[in-house]
């Protein structure tokens, strides 16, 4: 009897302790996104104000986050891919149709983010940063009237000071522009173009990077490199930046570019993505995220928040006229390979 007694009172015991945590463990979300591509601060904000944990992870590119999404053990909820990475990821059947009741939000975003041809009605995908693609130069480095044209990198004078970034679709983009190319061209001989362009640049090249970029250009040890207007902003800071630093899009045009919000259909908590989602469209928490990034928001609440330099700010805000020589990126779907394959032969040349 002294033995059931004592089993009992374990049990009911352990009933206490889980009634007191509500018997139900506190869902984790595996966020994916870019390194330096949101405000800490704000992942430990939603985590208070919903008990939601965030499990953050970063990645490199648009390239390796379709690979991490392929697996068959993807553990994601919440990723920040480009536009035409959704577009494959549509076509693939990949993504989870959002339940827009959860992400009232919504209505804070920019009618001109909505709608767009890579995810018609938004149905899977919600508008999070935008920008283009241009040159961050040091202009005690660089002659000014070297910088209107993405040949600036070709340019012998630069040599050893030229960063390229290490994007497949950014640096054979750009070069197919040189080239007089459309950014998303199917011509396999304009691509073996681009690429021979590239390899026969690589000796003035001093690496191809990623976020690395940021800091060398801050520290005055590059003269000239490839990156996103949002990256520009943070090297241009006047208290953590370099301010001999200035940004251009060049005049044969570059690219200008979408980031949303996605739910990938593998994911086993999407009322919680959606109400991450929910909290990133807030008009708060986007002025914040935007100060803290230094990347454009669509979210036209925020942007009524914003210091009105922001929006004088042509690398942050870009006239039309800058924004009708750009191109959006595509999937491009099996031509891709062919991409790829130029990619592989200008990384592995030596000279």
């Amino acid at each position: 009897m002294k033995k059931t007694a004592f089993l009992l009172a374990i049990l009911l015991l352990v009933c206490a302790l889980c009634a007191g945590c509500g018997g139900k463990k506190a869902v984790t979300l595996q966020v994916l996104n870019w390194g330096d591509y949101i405000d800490p601060d704000l992942l430990d904000q939603f985590e208070e104000e919903t008990g939601i944990k965030v499990n953050y992870t970063t990645m490199a590119n648009n390239e390796e986050m379709l690979v991490k999404l392929a697996s068959p053990d993807c553990i994601y909820d919440v990723c920040f891919p480009s536009e035409y990475i959704i577009e494959k990821l549509i076509a693939d059947d990949m993504l989870h149709p959002l339940d827009k009741t959860n992400i009232p939000n919504l209505v804070n975003i920019d009618e001109r983010f909505m709608d767009l041809s890579f995810d018609p009605g938004n149905v899977y995908s919600i508008p999070y940063m935008w920008g283009t693609v241009g040159i961050l130069y040091n202009s005690t480095m660089v002659d000014e009237a070297d910088v209107h044209t993405w040949n600036v990198f070709w340019n012998e004078k630069y040599a050893d000071q030229i960063l390229m970034y290490d994007s497949i679709r950014d640096t054979i983009g750009i070069t197919l522009i040189k080239l007089g190319y459309s950014l998303n061209t199917r011509d396999e001989n304009a691509v073996k173009e681009a690429e021979q362009a590239l390899i026969e640049q690589k000796h003035l090249v001093y690496a191809y990077l990623g976020d690395s970029i940021k800091e060398r250009m801050i520290g005055g040890n590059g003269a000239v490199a490839v990156v996103y207007s949002g990256d520009a902003m943070w090297c241009m800071d006047e208290e953590e930046g370099n301010p001999d630093l200035r940004y251009c899009v060049p005049d044969e045009g570059s690219n200008v570019w979408f980031d949303n919000v996605i739910v990938p259909k593998t994911s086993q908590h999407t009322a919680e993505a959606e109400a991450f989602i929910n909290f990133l469209c807030d008009a708060e928490v986007a002025k914040a995220n935007t100060e803290y990034i230094g990347y454009s928001t669509p979210n036209k609440a925020a942007m009524a928040l914003l210091d009105p330099e922001y929006l004088e700010n042509e690398t942050y805000n870009p006239p039309q006229e800058v924004l009708d020589r750009c191109e959006v990126f595509h999937d491009l779907g099996d031509f891709i390979n062919v991409y790829n394959d130029a990619w592989i032969n200008i990384k592995s040349h030596v000279d």
